[in-house]
């Protein structure tokens, strides 16, 4: 605590205080609401919740308020939060293929069994400032869409019918779970797409890029992406069956690479997988090559050196809660490290002048004191 400054306590409430004033902003101004923010800032929402392994979509928003749309801050007050929150059990894994789609795409085949969906997406806008914006009138309605079928398979699977893709294990052992267990390294790969989809979004977005420029081995095609609403159960043991217990909106990518085959494996496709809470495509392709860039030892590939092969370096350093609160401590005061670090420094300063000088002799107090 900074002790030395100035009113001490005193002086901290006062921060806080004009942290809240300014958070306010000009009172003239009506106030942004919570429900304002999760319904119009969605995407903002939802990165909060994914970054915040949290799904509440009023949580964040509130979370986004409170600190000023610092999304960083806002994740790092979600996660507080949910330390707090009991756990009573584990949900069935959720089936994506039963997906109620407001997009769907496919890069790799144009006329995708169960048809294509474009849904709420920036990719065919100008980019130019829409000024008509600041006059806060309403926007107009869109056409009704024609919704796709109740279970929409995934393009991926067809792919597997002819023995084209690797086939994914079935992964029966319950996976670990990053939140209660520290890191250890070799990771399997639940745990690191656990890291990645709690990852910082323009960290994995960097690193997905530079795989896409040769720093790993990821030509990747976007085999499905999807958007929408999924079912999530749990098991009643009492009940012997399982309940619907909530629904909730995720973004699922699953990207198609070549792989000419190794030792282990034939050649065919391989994937790349990103699933994460609400609308978010850019994180959802950034985390698929990163994940495809990791598995390079379970496919029998070589270690290029690439920051995305190294999971170490991914999974240490993708966290931005943990990196934000280790980068800001030294914010913090340091005074007694410093004073030491001080005396160090003069007192290889007079060494050096002594050296320079040909001499034992004391040297003045001037030198090194500067």
């Amino acid at each position: 605590m900074y002790v030395a400054v100035k009113g001490g306590e005193r002086a901290i409430d006062n921060a806080h205080a004009w942290l809240a004033e300014a958070r306010r902003g000009d009172p003239a101004v009506p106030e942004l609401t919570v429900a304002q923010i999760r319904e119009q800032m969605a995407l903002a929402v939802a990165r909060v919740m994914a970054e915040g392994s949290l799904y509440d979509p009023d949580l964040a928003a509130l979370a986004i308020k409170q600190a000023r749309g610092d999304l960083v801050e806002a994740v790092f007050l979600i996660r507080a939060y949910r330390t707090t929150l009991p756990r009573f059990g584990a949900s069935a894994p959720v089936e994506t293929a039963r997906m109620a789609c407001i997009r769907r795409i496919s890069a790799t085949f144009k006329d995708a069994p169960g048809g294509q969906v474009l849904g709420p997406t920036f990719d065919y806008t100008h980019r130019l400032l829409d000024f008509a914006l600041m006059a806060e009138g309403e926007a107009p309605a869109a056409p009704e869409a024609e919704p796709l079928a109740a279970e929409t398979p995934h393009i991926t699977g067809f792919l597997g019918q002819e023995g084209l893709i690797q086939q994914e294990p079935a992964g029966d052992d319950e996976p670990p779970d990053l939140t209660r267990a520290p890191l250890d390294f070799p990771a399997p790969r639940a745990l690191r797409l656990q890291a990645l989809a709690r990852g910082d979004e323009g960290f994995l977005l960097g690193l997905a890029y530079s795989t896409q420029r040769g720093y790993g081995r990821t030509h990747a095609f976007v085999g499905e992406l999807r958007i929408g609403l999924v079912a999530v159960e749990i098991e009643i043991p009492e009940l012997g069956f399982a309940v619907e217990i909530a629904e909730v909106q995720l973004t699922e990518c699953e990207t198609v690479n070549q792989f000419k085959g190794s030792k282990s494996e034939p050649p065919q496709f391989t994937r790349g997988y990103g699933l994460v809470f609400g609308q978010s495509d850019r994180k959802a392709l950034a985390m698929a090559l990163v994940d495809r860039a990791l598995r390079w030892r379970e496919l029998g590939e070589d270690f290029s050196g690439a920051p995305a092969q190294d999971e170490e370096f991914v999974m240490s350093h993708c966290d931005n809660v943990r990196a934000t609160g280790f980068l800001e401590h030294i914010k913090l005061p340091h005074y007694v490290d410093f004073q030491s670090e001080l005396e160090l420094v003069r007192k290889m300063r007079r060494e050096a002048a002594l050296r320079a000088a040909g001499t034992d002799a004391v040297p003045s107090p001037l030198v090194g004191e500067g």
